[in-house]
């Protein structure tokens, strides 16, 4: 190995002398390509295509009898990236290690400087956090070697997850079913929606009734306004029943209704700080309809960089991947300058927003456009629409939380009528402030307006309802509101929201209806198995008691092995008692609405190799099957104008295909979008790697974007 590493050093050495490139190593091609055009014609920039490195698939890659050494191994596919890399780095004067600055940017480059025989000395590491000119330069100049605190965090948790995923999902595999898994995050996520399924199930509405009045002037020359029942003399109380209602109802209708008491008040409300991944997640959930998965595709192209007209590659945003909500002094400079030029000096504000975590994940900053002064609208003709709703949510949260408050004139009105004081409320819009640039949901009193009212002002009644109303159940978690809930709960980092949900729904842990995250009975069955013999796994605050180990591990040089070892102590111990203790369970065939063709039985959907498809009830005397056509929402087949749907081929392979099969044979190995090519009219399908590229159909047409 030494007399290995010392020959490539030679090599570097001679490549140096013959005046050689730097060689900068990045991770994703389109990056590369962004850099490339800042650095200039004396460096080489390469991508390495995300890891390089790995435990193998194959088999278990952990010696738990020696210190739980990992056993790396190149990943299958990437040795020509390998023969690639090692030929530039042998030519180069210097290897620059520019990967993502992040836990598992740094692993990747500590296994690139292992494949390219780089001494501790030698491995260069760069950082930076938003892909402009001034960065990268500033980063090229400012070398640091590889921290090993961030690698070896990495590791931890990289062995954790093997760990629990090659013990656990093999025994799932022999009592319940082929092909289902846990995972350390994975399932403490599950457990979390079946928590709430289980509060969900056990509520019992509890009946309530609600009175409210539409009051008027006496002069009548304005619109009458909704006041609400609030107390009865003078204290809060319930409106159990109909009997109770129809007792005030009828108390009220032998008074009169008079102005007690009117309050004017400014109310101001701050914006919100700019995004970390976990509230850009949500938000484009709320507002964009993004699942996280395709949120985060999106992000990271914006990161990496998109094409502007007339200014080449552009990365348009910061790193994605952050806890902090910190900005820099020079961006915060900068959008200050934009506002004042654009607004006017009244709408910068000065407001401190401080992360949940005062740590090492601070070194980031927040996500935010990397400049300022391009505007959503300026660019939006270079934009994919998903590139373009997303810039615009980032680039308005950031403008508008540098942004002043906005300022609400509210009024209260409390009005009596005998014993009964009912309230109105509302709120003008003295100040818009940061609304200038980012709406948000309105508050109840907001817009609606209340007439000039004075103490001791009678009122007369339009009309006064009573409404029966029942106590609802907590809601079930969306894809949002669960990501909020592990962001609380410490469980995961930012990386690792997308995947989860992913997972669950992929495992049919969980269905999708509309936005809720609904468990399925194979979810229940699995979490009671894990909650029985594998509680640690489930467990939220043990597995956010983790994550603070491993930032133990990152920040304060903990020892990986430790943190590992304590974790595999307990779960090797639990693995003998479940194994000899579960017996085989069955779940049984989901019914359908299918009749067999071939004998009249009944068809059921059935879990195979490969995921869910129909089959025969009476297998094994009849065994005929066929796909469960998911269709692809919204793209028909150019063909014949039949709908698209996924399926498999016998190898268990994904391909999309026209539902007019046989009799139209149109095929698609990636998925199909809405979309034509704009220079051959053929689909576009979409291509996923570390970004989404969507590309022309028509394999005679190379239009990608």
């Amino acid at each position: 190995m030494a007399t290995a590493m010392a020959a490539k050093k030679t090599a570097r050495a001679k490549g140096a002398a013959a005046g050689g490139k730097t060689l900068v190593v990045v991770e994703s091609p389109s990056k590369a390509k962004t850099i490339g055009k800042f650095l200039g014609p004396s460096y080489k920039v390469v991508a390495s295509v995300g890891h390089v490195r790995d435990l193998p698939k194959s088999k278990f890659g952990v010696d738990l009898e020696h210190d739980f050494a990992p056993d790396y191994i190149n990943i299958r596919g990437k040795g020509d990236v390998i023969r690639e890399l090692k030929k530039e780095a042998k030519a180069a004067k210097k290897v620059l290690l520019a990967t993502d600055p992040d836990r598992e940017g740094e692993a990747i480059s500590w296994h690139i400087a292992y494949l390219l025989g780089l001494s501790d000395e030698e491995a260069d590491r760069i950082e930076f956090h938003e892909i402009t000119k001034e960065a990268i330069k500033n980063a090229v100049k400012q070398p640091r070697k590889i921290e090993m605190g961030l690698v070896d965090a990495q590791q931890a948790r990289r062995i954790l997850d093997r760990i629990v995923g090659y013990k656990i999902s093999p025994l799932l595999w022999r009592k319940v079913r082929t092909g289902l898994s846990a995972g350390r995050v994975q399932s403490a996520a599950l457990k979390i929606i079946i928590d709430r399924e289980r509060e969900i199930r056990a509520f019992v509405p509890v009946e309530f009734w609600k009175i409210e009045v539409d009051l008027a002037k006496l002069d009548g020359d304005t619109k009458p306004f909704t006041a609400k029942l609030l107390l009865e003399k003078g204290e809060k109380f319930e409106i159990p029943n109909k009997e109770t209602a129809d007792r005030i109802l009828e108390a009220l209708r032998g008074g009169g209704y008079s102005v007690k008491s009117v309050e004017k008040k400014e109310r101001r409300r701050k914006p919100s700080a700019p995004y970390t991944t976990s509230t850009l997640q949500q938000d484009a959930s709320n507002k964009l309809n993004f699942q996280s998965r395709r949120t985060m595709a999106v992000a990271q192209q914006l990161y990496e960089g998109v094409q502007i007209e007339g200014q080449g590659q552009v990365g348009l945003v910061t790193y994605i991947r952050t806890d902090s909500v910190r900005i820099s002094d020079e961006a915060d400079a900068a959008v200050k300058a934009w506002i004042e030029e654009r607004y006017s000096k009244e709408y910068i504000g000065n407001h401190v927003f401080s992360n949940r975590k005062k740590d090492i994940q601070d070194a980031h900053e927040a996500i935010r456009p990397s400049y300022v002064q391009l505007h959503p609208d300026q660019i939006k003709a270079s934009l994919s629409s998903d590139q373009y709703r997303l810039y615009k949510l980032i680039w308005s949260r950031f403008v508008a939380s540098r942004m002043a408050e906005a300022v609400f004139d509210g009024v209260s009105c409390d009005i009596v009528n005998g014993d009964y004081t009912f309230r109105a409320t509302g709120s003008k819009l003295k100040f818009d402030g940061f609304l200038k640039v980012y709406q948000t949901a309105l508050e109840d009193d907001e817009g609606n307006l209340l007439p000039e009212l004075a103490e001791g002002e009678a009122l007369r009644a339009v009309d006064v309802q009573a409404e029966q109303s029942f106590t609802q159940p907590p809601p079930r978690y969306t894809e949002a509101s669960l990501v909020k809930e592990l962001e609380e709960n410490g469980i995961g980092r930012p990386s690792t929201f997308a995947p989860i949900v992913a997972t669950l729904t992929e495992r049919r842990y969980v269905t999708r209806d509309k936005k809720a995250l609904v468990p399925t009975d194979l979810g229940f069955v699995v979490t009671e198995l894990m909650e029985k013999y594998f509680r640690e796994v489930v467990d939220v605050g043990f597995t956010a008691g983790m994550e603070d180990r491993l930032d133990d591990v990152e920040a304060h040089g903990a020892r990986w092995q430790g943190v590992v070892g304590d974790f595999w102590g307990v779960l090797k111990d639990e693995l003998e008692v479940a194994d000899a203790e579960i017996e085989k369970i069955k779940i049984e065939d989901e019914p359908t609405d299918e009749i067999c063709e071939l004998c009249g039985r009944p068809m059921v959907i059935k879990q195979g190799r490969f995921g869910r498809f129909i089959a025969c009830s009476g297998y094994p005397e009849c065994k005929n099957t066929k796909p469960i056509l998911v269709k692809v929402e919204g793209v028909q087949c150019p063909l014949c104008g039949k709908d698209i749907a996924m399926r498999r081929s016998k190898k268990g392979k994904t391909f999309y295909g026209c539902t007019g099969y046989p009799d139209c044979k149109q095929v698609y190995w990636y998925k199909p979008v809405n979309r034509k090519c704009p220079r051959c009219g053929s689909l576009l399908v979409e291509k996923k790697g570390k970004s989404v590229v969507y590309a022309c159909s028509n394999p005679e047409c190379n239009y990608k974007e």
